[in-house]
C-alpha cells in the first residue's frame, strides 16, 4: 500500500484547480499528492463561462471576452454593457495544459487512474465526483453545443447572446447560447432547463443545425469541435467520510439558478489553500444560505410555471446590469438582492415562498 499525505479524487475542472492552487502557493512542499484520473490523454472537452467578477488563476487559457450581451425574447431584445465585468470563456484544453504542465514538474505529486493500493487511511482526501444517480424526474440543465466557422463574416464578435428564448419551449425552458469568437466563429448552444423525460429535448445537433441555418441565417459552416452535457439543477448526497472533503459539484459548488461553477470552484480552492493545514477542522466553504434559499423558490417557479420564464429571465436584466451581474456571481449585497426580487412577478413567487 502506498501512502500519500493528500488525495484529490478526480482530475478535472475541480481536482485541477484545487491541485494548482496549492501549488503556486507552496503548500506541497515535502508533501505528496495524488490525483486520481483514469484519462490520461487530456484535450479540449468543456467550455467554462461566467463574467469575470473577480481576478482568476487562468486569465491565459481565456479564449475570448465580452463586454456587452443580449438577451432575447419573442419580439424584443435588451442589450446589456458589462464592461466592468467582461463575461468570459475558458477553453478547457489550455486550462488542462496549463496546469498539468506546472504539476508534472513536482515529482512529489503523482498520477494515478485508480485509487486502489493506496492507503487512505491517514491521507486528507478531495473528492470531486458527485454521488448523483441520473434521475429523470429531477431538474437538470442540459445542453449541446458546436463551434463553427464560416466562410464569411457573420458575427458581431463584440457582443454575445446569453440566452435566446425564441424557439421552441416545449412545455420547458430552452433557449439557445451564442458565444462569437471572432467575426466567422463562435460557439452555439442550445441548452434546456427541465427534467429529461423528454427524450426529442436531447436531439440537439437538429435544433442547433435549425437554428443556425433558420434563425442565424447561416447556410454554410464547418463543425470544429462539439460538447454535450448535463449540470444538476439539485445538490448531490453527501456522506461525509472521516478526512474527507468535497470539492466541485460534489462539494455543492454549483449554482442551482444558473448552472455556473468554474468562480466557485476558484473561490473554495482560495479558501482551502488559505486554511490547509487546518482544513479538516474548520467549518465546510459553502455558497451563502441566502443564494441556496432564493435559487430554492426560484427553481419551483421554473418546475410549475416554465412558460413564464422567459419573460422572468428577459425583466431579471432590466436591472442595473451591475446588480444582476454580482447577483449571479455570489457577491450581491442585500440592495442588489431586494432589485433582482423587485423584478420577480409577485403573485407566483410569494405562493411559493408561503
Amino acid at each position: 500500500m502506498k501512502d500519500f499525505n493528500y488525495i484529490i479524487i478526480g482530475g478535472g475542472c475541480a481536482g485541477l484547480s484545487l491541485a494548482y492552487e496549492l501549488e503556486i502557493n507552496n503548500k506541497l512542499e515535502n508533501k505528496t499528492l495524488a490525483i486520481i484520473e483514469p484519462r490520461t490523454n487530456y484535450i479540449r472537452d468543456k467550455t467554462w463561462s461566467f463574467w469575470r467578477i473577480r481576478p482568476h488563476n487562468f486569465e491565459d487559457c481565456v479564449i475570448k471576452s465580452w463586454d456587452n450581451f443580449s438577451i432575447h425574447i419573442t419580439g424584443k431584445t435588451n442589450y446589456i454593457n458589462c464592461v466592468k465585468t467582461p463575461y468570459q470563456s475558458i477553453d478547457s484544453g489550455l486550462f488542462y495544459n496549463k496546469i498539468i504542465k506546472k504539476l508534472k514538474r513536482n515529482k512529489r505529486i503523482s498520477f494515478l487512474k485508480t485509487i486502489e493500493n493506496l492507503n487512505v487511511g491517514d491521507a486528507i482526501i478531495f473528492n470531486s465526483l458527485a454521488n448523483i444517480k441520473f434521475d429523470k424526474n429531477k431538474l437538470w440543465q442540459h445542453f449541446g453545443g458546436i463551434e463553427i466557422e464560416t466562410d464569411k463574416k457573420i458575427f458581431d464578435k463584440e457582443i454575445m447572446n446569453l440566452m435566446d428564448f425564441d424557439c421552441d419551449q416545449k412545455d420547458s425552458v430552452h433557449f439557445f447560447y451564442t458565444l462569437p469568437y471572432s467575426e466567422n466563429r463562435a460557439l452555439v448552444e442550445s441548452t434546456w432547463l427541465s427534467n429529461m423525460k423528454d427524450e426529442s429535448e436531447k436531439n440537439y445537433q437538429e435544433q442547433l443545425t435549425n437554428y443556425i441555418e433558420k434563425k442565424l441565417k447561416i447556410k454554410k459552416y464547418k463543425i470544429k469541435y462539439k460538447e454535450q452535457g448535463k449540470i444538476p439543477l439539485f445538490y448531490p448526497e453527501i456522506v461525509k467520510k472521516k478526512n474527507e472533503i468535497f470539492i466541485g459539484t460534489a462539494g455543492g459548488m454549483t449554482r442551482l439558478s444558473t448552472g455556473y461553477t468554474f468562480l466557485n470552484i476558484q473561490d473554495h480552492s482560495k479558501y482551502i489553500c488559505n486554511n490547509f493545514e487546518k482544513i479538516n477542522k474548520i467549518k465546510n466553504f459553502e455558497i451563502q444560505k441566502k443564494y441556496k434559499y432564493l435559487d430554492k423558490i426560484f427553481l419551483k417557479v421554473l418546475t410549475k410555471h416554465p412558460g413564464r420564464m422567459p419573460e422572468i429571465f428577459y425583466n431579471m436584466f432590466t436591472v442595473n446590469n451591475e446588480k444582476v451581474v454580482r447577483f449571479l456571481s455570489n457577491k450581491s449585497n442585500i440592495i442588489d438582492d431586494i432589485s433582482i426580487i423587485l423584478k420577480m412577478p409577485k403573485t407566483i413567487f410569494i405562493k411559493e415562498i408561503i
